[in-house]
């Protein structure tokens, strides 16, 4: 009896580190092969540089479908063809073998220091400081801290895409999604389909801040 009761044990140990390692219930990362880090790196290059897959086909001299198979990691293309590649992106060779690991975003920003966005809401007195911007990735993920000050007006006419979150810090309102109202304060979280109408519709306390969270699929070409 005693074998198979640290067999057990073992087994809720490599449980527990499998769910630290990946921190979510997402699909825990494997290591790229080395042709899909090249994939990973002409796919981030050719977009920074605002071209199209067409127009890098074009200037490096291949077919879009060459071009599609190498971003996407499904063939081992030879030096000539990444050179061609690199020259019509105007880097060097060496860079398209920095890995992709080494290049994953992350954005930090200190308190107070958000950016000031111009948003729908603003003219009715609602701020928005954006607390952060990743420039990859297949989801964009835009946060802010949205303040409401005396005199701010009420909005619910929002609707975009994707799926927002709101956390309030302080103060207390009430909050509309579709037809439905949620009386919120400090400590409460609302997440929806942000393509429905949504906003705040009234203010209970003079002033009020809240975390809103929206993500949504990045369009790619």
């Amino acid at each position: 009896m005693a074998t198979p009761r640290r067999t057990s044990q073992r087994k809720t140990a490599v449980t527990q580190t499998d769910d630290l390692a990946t921190g979510s219930s997402a699909t825990p990362a494997r290591e790229l092969t080395l042709e899909e880090s090249l994939g990973a790196q002409i796919r981030e290059k050719r977009r920074k540089a605002d071209l199209t897959g067409t127009e890098l086909a074009n200037a490096a001299g291949i077919s879009l479908g060459m071009l599609s198979k190498i971003e996407n990691g499904q063939i081992s293309p030879s030096l000539a063809t990444l050179q061609s590649v690199s020259h019509a992106l105007n880097i060097s060779l060496s860079q398209l073998f920095a890995t992709a690991e080494e290049q994953r975003d992350c954005s930090f920003v200190r308190s107070g220091q958000g950016v000031t966005i111009e948003r729908r809401g603003t003219k009715a007195g609602h701020q928005y400081n954006l607390l952060g911007h990743l420039l990859s990735g297949p989801v964009v993920v835009e946060p802010y801290l949205i303040s409401l000050h005396e005199g701010a007006e009420p909005y619910v006419s929002f609707r975009h895409d994707g799926i927002e979150v709101i956390y309030i810090l302080t103060g207390r309102l009430i909050y509309r999604h579709g037809d439905q109202t949620y009386e919120m304060g400090p400590g409460d979280t609302l997440m929806f389909d942000s393509q429905a109408p949504h906003g705040p519709e009234k203010f209970l306390t003079g002033s009020i801040s809240y975390l809103s969270i929206i993500t949504y699929s990045r369009h790619t070409d």
